[in-house]
């Protein structure tokens, strides 16, 4: 199964692709709503940061506490109650007069959520299709998400100058509300991946295992911190091009999306290895321009380039999906994307406060330099987990435990 035709003649992977996609367009669109929305009230850097990427930080709950139930719960029901629980809080967030204060909790609370439910996706994802084909269907959903925040920034940007925030949240919980039903229909209930029951000490269990071993450590640290640095430059999107910031994020998703599509489906396992180190250079080295203060279309063609290194993620991916046991693997792969994202909010937030001190455009190559710098780090220690990873597997690593 290594063709996206294979891939999608699978009716499970087309609902969960269907219900990733919808999903992504929806949370796109509104985090660029509450953004704009708080930038334009208070002209802060920091705060539309902190409204864009800082909830993501509260993923760190669900990875340390639920995220079990990734693996010890039917996947289908848990990716309902998560898609009906964001939909619930987009609609709140279209309550006329809501306070800030509020906005933020309503999605800190709906990132820890979704960080469960993230791990159930990639758990079952696993499940549908073999081994050798998961980096491409990884892929096949990235470009999903990467398309589709073409889509919703792009389509956010736009309705913003015609709607009023109120009407942009209603529409996305609207989409939000979509994805609920196509996951609902289009995919069959499945027995969880493990016995247990769905709690704190699983979900403890669980990530000692990941952090026991040096090759899983090492991969969440490239996964997370090179990847969120940048995430920090673009966090400075919207206060470098102002109301054209929503067309650099844009750009940055068409060139995730073109990275996706090229690694995912043409480098073969020995090729994505040997690309790795290049596609992690190629995600940070064009922000530098930044600090030359490039005009917006100049900007969006370095983001579009750059923003292809981030299929750098998907060896990287495949790694820890060889790591890891079937009976732990919705749990690891959320932990990572919980993890991931934690890592993008607490650096964006970081990357407002300097581009409050200083100016946008020197914040990102401060943050750009920086996203080189770890990735030329962890050269070595990378080696040494694709190494594990295409001779012993989890077999080997984790028998001990």
């Amino acid at each position: 199964m290594l063709t996206y035709r294979a891939l999608f003649a699978l009716p499970a992977f087309r609902a969960l692709w269907t219900g990733s996609a919808l999903t992504t367009v929806a949370s796109t669109t509104s985090s660029l709503a509450l953004a704009t929305l708080v930038h334009r009230q208070t002209g802060s850097a920091l705060l539309t940061a902190v409204a864009a990427f800082g909830p993501s930080t509260a993923q760190a709950l669900g990875a340390t506490t639920l995220m079990s139930a990734a693996d010890a719960s039917p996947p289908r029901r848990t990716l309902v109650l998560v898609g009906t629980a964001s939909t619930l809080a987009l609609a709140l967030q279209a309550l006329p007069g809501l306070p800030t204060a509020v906005r933020l909790l309503l999605v800190v609370g709906t990132a820890f959520v979704v960080s469960v439910g993230s791990g159930a996706r990639w758990g079952l994802l696993s499940e549908l299709v073999a081994a050798e084909a998961f980096p491409l269907a990884r892929s096949t959903m990235d470009v999903a998400v990467g398309a589709c925040q073409v889509v919703g920034f792009a389509a956010g940007g736009l309705l913003l100058t015609v709607l009023t925030t109120t009407q942009v949240f209603l529409l996305a919980a609207a989409v939000s509300a979509l994805a609920v039903v196509v996951l609902r229909a289009g995919l069959a209930e499945r027995p969880p991946r493990r016995r247990g029951r769905a709690g704190l000490a699983g979900t403890l269990r669980g990530n000692r295992l990941l952090l026991s071993r040096r090759e899983t450590r090492t991969l969440l640290v490239a996964l997370c911190v090179p990847n969120g640095l940048v995430v920090g430059c673009e966090a400075l999107f919207v206060p470098y091009a102002g109301e054209r910031g929503g067309w650099l994020l844009a750009a940055g998703a068409v060139g995730m999306t073109t990275g996706d599509l090229v690694v995912g489906r043409f480098l073969t396992p020995a090729a994505r290895r040997r690309s790795n180190t290049a596609l992690r250079v190629l995600l940070a080295a064009p922000f530098l321009a930044f600090a030359l203060g490039p005009s917006v279309p100049v900007a969006a063609v370095v983001v579009a380039v750059a923003s292809a290194g981030y299929a750098a993620s998907l060896a990287q991916q495949e790694w820890l999906v060889a790591l890891t046991p079937a009976g732990l693997r919705g749990q690891v792969l959320g932990f990572e994307s919980a993890a991931r994202m934690t890592g993008q909010g607490v650096l964006a937030v970081l990357a407002g406060v300097l581009g409050d001190a200083t100016t946008p455009g020197t914040a990102v190559a401060v943050f750009a330099a920086a996203s080189l710098a770890v990735s030329l780090v962890l050269v070595p220690g990378l080696r040494e987990a694709a190494e594990a990873a295409a001779a012993r597997g989890w077999r080997d690593l984790w028998t001990s435990h």
